[in-house]
């Protein structure tokens, strides 16, 4: 056995570069919450006093000017603008369980009636369905078949209709006996739900020997009845309000990108600890303060790279964008994040991490950055086009098709050809199911 010493260069990631990357793909909120973890345990770090955030109330401003502007390009595009406005979403405070418990609160039943119709209120699930059966609910409260089965039969008396169904034809057909069907409509949930998924009115009209008129309008009632009764009171989980990181408006003309730090953590050594760091003559209060020292500039410098390479990065998509920021959804062009990577002089997966969970407001809302980046594809004239293009030419094909005669993915498919786009079919399916637009059988009308 012998023993040699080699010399090799290794890369290694200094914990600088790594956390400068970590910091990077951090969303506005995942940052905050991490600087407000790092002030607690980093005494030498601080926040910016407000006099130093002079920019804040300016962009503030903006952000205000924005959103007024995004709801004014709404109205005037109609209901068919992709724009996601950021409004304020208030939870609903009050649960399915409150709700149905409410209504039974003040009628007189007798005790083990009510411990059965509470085992069944809190059986349910968010959408109202009920996911035990009796005799598991009888079991779970102590009580006879019989009584739970009762206070089932109470529970689905209640508002909203449909609640303590176990499925979904009951659901469907606890709705109708409400409102006093009676008729084919009845039938039609309780056996045929699968054809009227799938527009098959032909096949429910032979085996239920009714016309086509009957049985389209009876389809048409029960698509008006609500599948997940207790959705509405399911509660919710949506941020109040979404905080972009960056903002594009305009002024005389131009296009200005504006790196959104009102919300965000402007933050500073503190310099009482420099002075301590500098006059100190204990050793073990010297090495502390050096190592809290080491990580407070590699935080802000970490944070200002940040906000460095998000500007750039948004500066370089309003550039490539500008038709998308001057008319609105539509007018993307292709960009890929290879593309601006080399225009910036970094790494693709530099440009990725500034992307992640980061989000651009303009004038006509707010947009996650990702939605800037879309593939080229083949359009008409040689140009290049963008898959909302695509979707946008399917869509309008869709709108102008024959109902009885829906166009299937491959009919698309030629279509788009006659426009000069070249898709395949299951990139036409893709973009119909992402569009949340049903095959050809589920749009068929008889």
């Amino acid at each position: 056995m012998e023993l040699s010493l080699q010399m090799k260069q290794t890369q290694k990631l200094s914990p600088q570069i790594i956390q400068a990357m970590e910091i990077l793909q951090m969303g506005s909120q995942e940052l905050q919450e991490y600087v407000d973890e790092l002030l607690l345990e980093n005494p030498v770090l601080e926040r910016k006093e407000a006099e130093d955030r002079a920019g804040a109330d300016e962009l503030l401003r903006k952000m205000e000017w924005l959103v007024g502007d995004s709801r004014h390009h709404a109205g005037r595009s109609g209901a068919d603008s992709t724009a996601m406005l950021p409004v304020a979403v208030q939870p609903r405070t009050e649960g399915l369980y409150e709700h149905l418990r409410d209504q039974i609160e003040f009628q007189k039943m007798p005790v083990p009636l009510r411990r059965a119709v509470e085992s069944v209120l809190t059986g349910l699930d968010a959408n109202g369905y009920l996911e035990e059966s009796v005799e598991e609910l009888a079991h779970r409260c102590g009580q006879s078949k019989q009584r739970v089965e009762q206070a089932l039969e109470l529970v689905q008396s209640l508002e909203p209709a449909g609640v303590g169904a176990s499925n979904l034809a009951q659901c469907l057909e606890l709705q109708l006996k409400r409102c006093g069907e009676q008729g084919l409509a009845l039938a039609i949930v309780r056996g045929h739900l699968e054809d009227m998924a799938k527009n098959r009115y032909h096949k429910i009209m032979q085996k239920m020997g009714a016309s086509r008129e009957s049985v389209h309008r009876a389809c048409q009632l029960i698509r008006t009845l609500s599948p997940k009764p207790g959705a509405a009171f399911a509660p919710m989980e949506l941020p109040g309000t979404l905080l972009p990181d960056l903002m594009v408006s305009e002024e005389g003309g131009k296009l200005l990108v504006s790196v959104n730090d009102a919300p965000g953590p402007l933050l500073r050594v503190n310099a009482y600890y420099r002075r301590l760091l500098a006059e100190s003559d204990d050793p073990q209060v010297r090495d502390y303060l050096a190592a809290k020292m080491r990580q407070a500039d590699w935080v802000v410098k970490g944070i200002e790279q940040r906000r460095t390479t998000l500007l750039r990065c948004g500066q370089r998509i309003a550039v490539a964008q500008e038709a998308f920021f001057r008319k609105g959804p539509g007018h993307l062009k292709p960009m890929t994040m290879s593309d601006l990577a080399v225009e910036l002089g970094v790494h693709a997966s530099t440009v990725s991490r500034t992307v992640r969970d980061k989000y651009l407001q303009c004038s006509f809302g707010v947009f996650p950055l990702s939605y800037f980046f879309s593939r080229a594809l083949s359009g008409p004239e040689g140009e290049e086009a963008t898959a909302e293009q695509a979707k946008a030419a399917i869509h309008a094909l869709i709108q102008g098709e024959d109902k009885c005669r829906p166009l299937s993915d491959q009919k698309l498919c030629d279509l788009l050809a006659q426009q000069e786009l070249f898709l395949a079919r299951r990139t036409v399916a893709k973009y119909r199911e992402a569009m949340g637009i049903a095959p050809a059988a589920g749009r068929r009308a008889y």
